[in-house]
């Protein structure tokens, strides 16, 4: 059974942006978030709907970055942690792009990629977006019970990222070409990808989600290797969702006896989006938004940097509900990869490096902050935040302490 589909052309990065909230600004990466609100509300009045403005915002910024419109977008691939995708498709209502909504849990952004890259490279499409996001306190009331109540959180148990990222993505000469005249960052892209395979790893335990995705993510990583020419060496990383602390332990132990040169190279989005020596969100983080978020702000910049040639991503998601837990059943988890590699690294097969199309790496790029057109910030009388909810697709003012950031 193959499982890998290899890219009749490289889907390439030509733009994203990272939104979050007080947690995730407070964290190692927060510098790195385009779009933040300390209050986690985004102007809204519910938590659901703040999600639902996080996932416009997200669009909105990675858009002005690279100066495309709604309209030059094909299709958006979308996905949250609500119920039937309804924060996504808020958001997006006003924007007109023909959309898909998909969800797999925690695996949400890797799917997106996945797709949006196999679309492209069909070559019915020219741009591709995708929108992975995720809201604390809307997916405790969903999937746990509301904050409010207090209840005590176990030791394995992760925090949910009020996080999201968005991606826009394109296989057009023509497009990249233009990207690069204009000084636009195009630096990374996806060449190939596999598609997770349900695992499960008989974890009964809504509030050890990191176990249950462990096993998915050994699945996908072994599967990965055993199909492909490539090692754990041919790659600079080996990145997971959001495993945690618990998943990322069983996840090595599993390697370290079946795959011993990837453990070096393992990385897991769960553990990098917050300062765990000072914040006590127990296992790390967890959430779609996750993901997402830290390929925008940490993993994307490493790669156009140069930094680093060659990663294995993997958003790992635990598929479950209230009411499948309740009645007994195991979480199965899923965990879909996609390789991402460097334009401008020096990477290790020289044979296999890729060149974006008639670029000089050694051209000067104007800075993410120029790209787009910085959107006011500051705090009102009150000190409120002062969102405007757009009629169209356009980003809503932020008169608050909301914060857009280059």
């Amino acid at each position: 059974m193959k499982r890998i589909t290899e890219l009749k052309a490289p889907a390439y990065f030509i733009a994203s942006a990272a939104v979050g909230g007080r947690e995730e600004w407070q964290g190692p990466l927060g510098g790195s978030f385009d779009f933040i609100d300390p209050s986690d509300s985004f102007g809204q009045s519910t938590w659901e709907m703040a999600e639902a403005e996080m996932g416009r915002v997200a669009l909105n910024v990675a858009l002005r970055k690279c100066d495309l419109s709604h309209s030059d977008i094909d299709v958006i691939i979308a996905g949250d942690l609500q119920n039937q995708c309804v924060a996504s498709a808020i958001a997006l209502d006003s924007f007109g792009i023909p959309h898909i909504g998909v969800y797999g849990a925690c695996s949400t952004c890797t799917e997106s990629l996945m797709l949006a890259s196999a679309m492209l490279s069909l070559g019915s499409y020219k741009r591709v977006a995708t929108l992975t996001t995720s809201h604390n306190l809307a997916a405790e009331r969903q999937f746990r019970a509301p904050t409010e109540y207090g209840a005590q959180r176990p030791p394995a148990a992760q925090w949910t990222a009020t996080a999201g990222g968005a991606f826009i993505l394109s296989t057009d000469d023509e497009i990249i070409n233009e990207n690069r005249r204009r000084g636009l960052p195009v630096s990374a892209c996806i060449t190939d990808f596999l598609v997770g395979r349900l695992i499960d790893g008989a974890i009964k335990d809504g509030a050890n989600m990191g176990a249950a995705m462990a096993f998915a993510a050994a699945d996908s990583i072994l599967s990965y290797f055993e199909e492909s020419d490539l090692t754990p060496r041919d790659f600079d990383l080996i990145v997971t969702g959001d495993l945690g602390a618990v998943g990322s332990r069983i996840l090595r132990e599993i390697l370290k006896e079946k795959l011993p040169s990837a453990v070096s190279r393992h990385e897991d989005c769960g553990l990098l989006l917050y300062d765990m020596s000072s914040k006590d969100v127990h296992a790390g983080a967890s959430g779609c938004g996750t993901s997402a978020s830290v390929l925008s702000t940490h993993f994307l910049p490493m790669l156009e940097r140069g930094e680093v040639g060659d990663i294995l991503f993997l958003s790992t998601g635990a598929l479950m509900s209230q009411s499948s837990l309740l009645q007994g059943n195991s979480i199965r988890g899923v965990a879909p990869a996609v390789h991402l590699k460097s334009l401008t690294a020096n990477n290790k097969r020289s044979s296999d490096k890729i060149s974006a199309p008639c670029c000089n790496n050694d051209e000067v790029r104007i800075s993410d902050t120029e790209a787009y057109e910085k959107q006011p910030s500051g705090s009102n009388a009150e000190g409120k935040p002062g969102y405007t909810r757009p009629d169209s697709g356009q980003i809503s003012e932020n008169n608050g302490e909301s914060e857009v950031r280059g």
